[in-house]
């Protein structure tokens, strides 16, 4: 499905222990959902969405497919990974790659595991990433400037729209300001995507604290979510050792677990809501007696590129959408009930796809 968060952070602040949960649950999910697939820095894991299953139940479904969320582990970041300090090179490299950054941030203290900094303090931590990356955009637009500015000068028109968006880009940044930050239009989010920015990807801060804070968070978590709230970012409180703990225990032993320890319900479910969310992603359902299937596309996506998700002759050929709002097709007991209430509706390719419409495409061959 194509969409990635990758997990960054410095040195020893949990991100590799809860990559590791993430991985081991994806492993688990593959004994129930397929295409559940796990590569050596991937872990790809089904996102919780309790409406699939009552889909499931109405349609009779012999199967349910969940959508899906990949996380990749990126190697750890140290001061002047943007001058190739480190695995800089490789970090900022992998980065390009995602369309989000989950940003591992340390919110407890352990004396036996070292700070790279020496102390705990995570949002200069946050600044110590947030600075290399900008950084690093600073590099990557000053070495295009000469090479715009020429081809602008004779009259280059996508040079001059793309130097436009590089200068404020560039105005930004020196003032110490991410590039996500950029004033741009509808229009111009494709070229702005082009310049491959490492500060305009979405940003989600998980707060990593000790076992005892993973219910309430801390001091320290508190301050992640202010700083989160202010830029306009997610946050997610996180026990990553509680959550690698979880993940390898049964369903049943889970509940028990996290009834104990007073959860409702696994960090990691709402990490991968919430990296769900940041990306600006919406769920469609087909359901019938093979299967139930959530699928993702993002928010603002048109009824024929959503039938394209499926499969790309369902683009091509598309005609109409049959179309049943979630609520309405529980509320009435299925498509049948739906469809004699008149709650279907026939949409056509200007249609947006809403969250939770349960589709049926039509197409020509």
């Amino acid at each position: 499905m194509g969409f990635k968060c990758g997990i960054v952070g410095l040195p020893n602040v949990g991100k590799s222990t809860l990559f590791n949960a993430l991985t081991a649950t994806a492993a688990a999910q593959a004994a129930n959902y397929p295409f559940c697939t796990i590569e050596p820095n991937v872990g790809e894991v089904a996102v919780p969405d309790p409406r699939l299953d009552a889909l499931a139940r109405l349609a009779k479904s012999a199967a349910v497919v969940p959508t899906r969320l990949a996380f990749v582990d990126i190697a750890g970041l140290v001061r002047g990974a943007s001058k190739g300090e480190g695995l800089g090179n490789q970090f900022l490299g992998h980065i390009r790659e995602v369309d989000a950054v989950a940003q591992v941030v340390r919110c407890f203290a352990d004396a036996d595991v070292t700070h790279v900094e020496g102390r705990i303090d995570p949002i200069a931590d946050i600044e110590t990433i947030e600075t290399e990356l900008m950084l690093a955009d600073l590099d990557s637009l000053e070495r295009r400037l000469d090479l715009l500015e020429k081809k602008a000068k004779v009259g280059d028109k996508e040079a001059k729209e793309t130097l436009d968006l590089v200068k404020r880009s560039l105005t930004l940044l020196r003032a110490g300001k991410p590039a996500r930050l950029v004033e741009r239009s509808r229009e111009e989010e494709k070229a702005f995507g082009l310049l491959g920015l490492l500060t305009a990807k979405p940003v989600l801060y998980v707060a990593n604290v000790e076992e005892a804070a993973a219910a309430s968070g801390n001091a320290h978590s508190r301050a992640v979510e202010a700083r989160a709230k202010a830029e306009g970012a997610g946050a997610v409180v996180i026990s990553a050792q509680i959550e690698a703990e979880i993940a390898v225990l049964a369903p049943a032993e889970q509940a028990d677990y996290l009834a104990a320890i007073g959860l409702e319900e696994p960090g990691l479910s709402r990490l991968i809501r919430a990296g769900y969310q940041l990306l600006d992603l919406v769920t469609f359902f087909t359901a019938g007696p093979k299967e139930a299937r959530a699928w993702t596309v993002t928010r603002g996506t048109r009824a024929p590129q959503a039938a394209g998700a499926i499969h790309t002759d369902f683009e091509r050929g598309f005609i109409r959408a049959e179309t049943i709002a979630y609520d309405d097709y529980v509320s009435l007991g299925g498509e049948a009930p739906a469809r004699e209430a008149g709650r279907l509706r026939l949409e056509g390719k200007d249609y947006t796809v809403a969250d939770g419409d349960v589709l049926h495409f039509r197409f020509a061959t």
